[in-house]
């Protein structure tokens, strides 16, 4: 797997879609920082990580009725082409209805809080 990051937005997005309570994937600690983003965001129900040896990310979705929160998610940054910015150019997702994902010096944080710490990264995602 060339893309963990996009195979995780890829499994968000399938099981929002098919209305699937939760889905489980490979860990890794960057997944795990995006996972929690997203539930400190309003966006997952939960998120655990399980097993000892072998670990899983298991991340519960959250839905209205019949649809997802989640509306969208797009991969900005990839493998063969990295996506960074300064401070001052970080996008603004759907007129700031949606969160824009960056990995700063500090880690893994929203757009709206790298600007706040005056920090720019690279722009690993959109959700809205």
């Amino acid at each position: 797997m060339t893309d963990p990051i996009a195979d995780m937005l890829t499994r968000v997005r399938n099981a929002n879609q098919a209305l699937l309570p939760a889905v489980e994937m490979p860990h890794s600690r960057l997944k795990e920082s995006i996972a929690r983003l997203l539930l400190r965001e309003g966006y997952l129900a939960d998120c655990a990580v399980e097993g000892a040896k072998i670990k899983k990310l298991k991340l519960k979705l959250k839905f209205q009725g019949r649809k997802g929160v989640i509306a969208g998610l797009k991969r900005v940054s990839s493998p063969g082409l990295r996506r960074y910015v300064r401070a001052t150019e970080i996008p603004r997702v759907l007129g700031g209805i949606g969160v824009a994902i960056l990995s700063t010096p500090r880690g893994v944080m929203t757009g709206a809080d790298a600007q706040k710490q005056n920090l720019g990264g690279e722009v690993l995602a959109y959700i809205w």
